[in-house]
């Protein structure tokens, strides 16, 4: 198994993403600590690990706090001995599709101030053990906004870069300990949208230009190469792969899954 024995961190595991990587990350071997705001999605995610075999832990966790989430990272370490893996899955709807001149400077920062944040909360937290024990692996999630251009994607565009170079930059400095940092970059995930806030934010998106939402969907698709967009257990099982010691010699990397939108 891919992650036997290794002590796993999910932030924002109630979301669809990291449910995915809960159930992935539990099949593979990996013991399980998922946080997030809602307890029942929380519950609902551990169940499924569960169903994979997996020792899950779940805990009512803000990941904008920065206290709370030390004291997650501690108490984790004084149950499991360990942090080896820690990926942030939080995901904040916010405004896209809009002209700069229709954007506030509260909808431009919401995302930009809320991706940058909760990363840094949880990478300064789990660091201080994986600097401590000569190891680990932070995986961040960013989205092809990164690269794109075009109008409304301003706040995403910003907060995506951001939370690549963020990626790059902290892989430089942990690398030397032996911690390693691998950076995700999905597409629209199809199967995502009926559980998660994508569906409301994409579902603007489509009303504000006319477009019924499954032709927005499938407008979205016929952008890429392959013809369609990732599925959650496509973007999870990389995950595993990127966590693992199977890929040991890979990190400052941010990983294209965007389905061909985008050709490095």
């Amino acid at each position: 198994m891919l992650l036997e024995n290794k002590v796993a961190v999910i932030h924002g595991g109630g979301g669809s993403i990291g449910a995915a990587a809960a159930r992935v990350f539990a099949r593979e071997g990996a013991r399980l600590f998922l946080t997030g705001r809602s307890l029942p999605r929380l519950e609902a995610a551990a169940v499924a690990a569960r169903s994979e075999g997996g020792e899950v832990s779940v805990t009512v966790v803000d990941a904008m706090d920065q206290a709370a989430v030390d004291r997650h990272a501690d108490d984790v370490v004084a149950e499991a001995g360990r942090i080896d893996v820690a990926l942030n899955a939080v995901g904040f709807d916010h405004v896209q599709g809009l002209p700069i001149g229709e954007t506030s400077l509260e909808d431009y920062l919401r995302p930009v101030v809320g991706y940058l944040q909760t990363n840094f909360v949880t990478a300064k937290a789990v660091s201080r053990h994986m600097i401590a024990q000569g190891g680990g692996v932070i995986l961040t999630i960013s989205t092809p906004g990164a690269r794109l251009t075009g109008r409304g994607l301003i706040g995403n565009a910003a907060q995506s870069a951001g939370l690549e170079g963020f990626s790059r930059a902290l892989a430089g400095e942990l690398g030397p300990v032996g911690v390693r940092v691998v950076c995700v970059r999905p597409n629209a995930i199809s199967d995502a949208m009926e559980t998660s806030y994508t569906r409301e934010m994409f579902g603007r998106i489509a009303a504000a230009g006319g477009v019924p939402m499954g032709d927005w969907v499938g407008g979205l698709a016929g952008t890429t190469l392959l013809g369609r967009l990732p599925l959650l257990d496509e973007v999870a099982e990389y995950l595993a792969f990127a966590a693992s010691d199977r890929a040991s010699s890979m990190t400052g990397a941010i990983a294209n899954l965007s389905a061909g939108a985008l050709v490095d």
